[in-house]
């Protein structure tokens, strides 16, 4: 009798950024089953350490070197759309050869393989990082008609929202990793009886506290960590920076990814205490008062979870998935989406509170630890009675 084969699709290298993150912790946890793992997508990230029981077919590039000469190149949400479907026609293609007898794998990339799955009576999972595709793009399409006064051309086009809603309906069961994500599936017509909330775990080793005790009479030390995109809010933030009668310097670890995000960069942090450096987050943590992610959307943002982990205290949004970690006035505080006014209420409660702030960020630490723990078994004991 042969060993049990998992397939589990992938549109992006594990171990970069958050969703490489999500990925690797899926595919780690899938590793703890008594089964073979067929890994199918990007190669994993330099220094990501695969489990030994996973089987790799890497995906073909999306795009040549001549690419960037193409009239695409400027439509993101295109390209990210033929590149997702290349992925996902790529993986049909090995399970034919493999014949798994599940199917993990995340939205965009997934729809073929959820094809191959119903025809041939195999169960399968659909893990869906935000919250429901179609909302997802509608914020990005108000806030580029906001700020920028544009069409918006990026991720998700109305043909990304069409193909992930058929991921949605052709799936056994769907993954999320907060109450506030399956919310988000239900509401917008996703059955909740196939939807199961499963925390993600976070690097307690790679993200630990540091000396970041606050300083009087400094400036509020704010960090941020993620892209510098119209959904995360970014820019709320720097208004909301203009709205406080006492000094602020913010820190700012991410890049932008279009040119509107990069006008209102340079635009909003005119006068401001701002400075902006991609690369490692931990040292940003480490001299931060508190953290500040200001999501419009997001599932379960690891930037929050590593920054508690980090032993910071943080100010995040009412929309997303890491408000359930915040207890207010004891780890952080939690603001209104697409309010500069709230933001800045929040930090002038931080300010006042400065001599706590590292007290509450050793509860910040200690809760991640509670939450995350048993992460990975909790995923695996669901995935064996699929």
């Amino acid at each position: 009798m042969r060993r049990r084969r998992f397939a589990f699709i992938t549109g992006v290298p594990a171990g970069v950024g958050g969703l490489g993150v999500q990925s690797g912790n899926a595919l780690r946890a899938l590793a703890l089953c008594s089964a073979e793992v067929h890994a199918i997508g990007p190669a994993p990230a330099a220094g990501w350490i695969s489990p030994p029981n996973v089987v790799w077919h890497v995906s073909p590039p999306a795009w040549t070197p001549f690419f960037r000469w193409t009239p695409l190149r400027r439509r993101s949400g295109v390209v990210q759309h033929i590149a997702d479907w290349r992925v996902g026609r790529f993986a049909a293609e090995c399970l034919e050869r493999v014949k798994p007898d599940l199917c993990y794998g995340f939205t965009q990339v997934s729809l073929e393989s959820l094809r191959w799955a119903q025809n041939h009576g195999v169960p399968s999972v659909l893990e869906s990082p935000n919250g429901h595709i179609r909302p997802f793009r509608r914020i990005y399409v108000d806030e580029a008609r906001r700020w920028c006064g544009t069409r918006y051309a990026g991720h998700p086009t109305p043909a990304m929202v069409r193909r992930v809603e058929a991921e949605y309906a052709l799936a056994s069961r769907i993954r999320v990793s907060s109450e506030w994500a399956r919310t988000s599936l239900s509401s917008s017509g996703v059955s909740s009886a196939n939807i199961k909330v499963l925390q993600q775990p976070v690097d307690l080793v790679r993200f630990t506290p540091r000396d970041n005790a606050p300083r009087a009479g400094d400036a509020l030390r704010v960090s941020y960590v993620g892209s510098l995109d119209l959904r995360k809010g970014f820019v709320y933030l720097l208004r909301a920076a203009r709205e406080l009668p006492h000094a602020v310097a913010i820190e700012l670890v991410g890049g932008t990814g279009d040119r509107c995000c990069r006008f209102l960069l340079e635009r909003e942090r005119a006068g401001l205490d701002v400075t902006v450096a991609p690369g490692d987050p931990r040292p940003a943590f480490a001299r931060a008062d508190v953290f500040v992610l200001p999501t419009l959307e997001d599932g379960s943002p690891f930037a929050v979870a590593e920054a508690m982990a980090c032993g910071v205290p943080v100010i995040t949004t009412t929309a997303t998935g890491a408000a359930e970690w915040v207890r207010p006035g004891e780890t952080g505080w939690l603001a209104e989406p697409a309010c500069a006014g709230s933001l800045a209420a929040a930090l002038t409660v931080a300010r006042e509170n400065r001599a706590s702030l590292r007290a509450m960020g050793r509860e910040a630490r200690a809760d991640t630890e509670r939450r995350v723990a048993g992460c990975d078994e909790s995923v695996r004991e669901w995935i064996e009675h699929q």
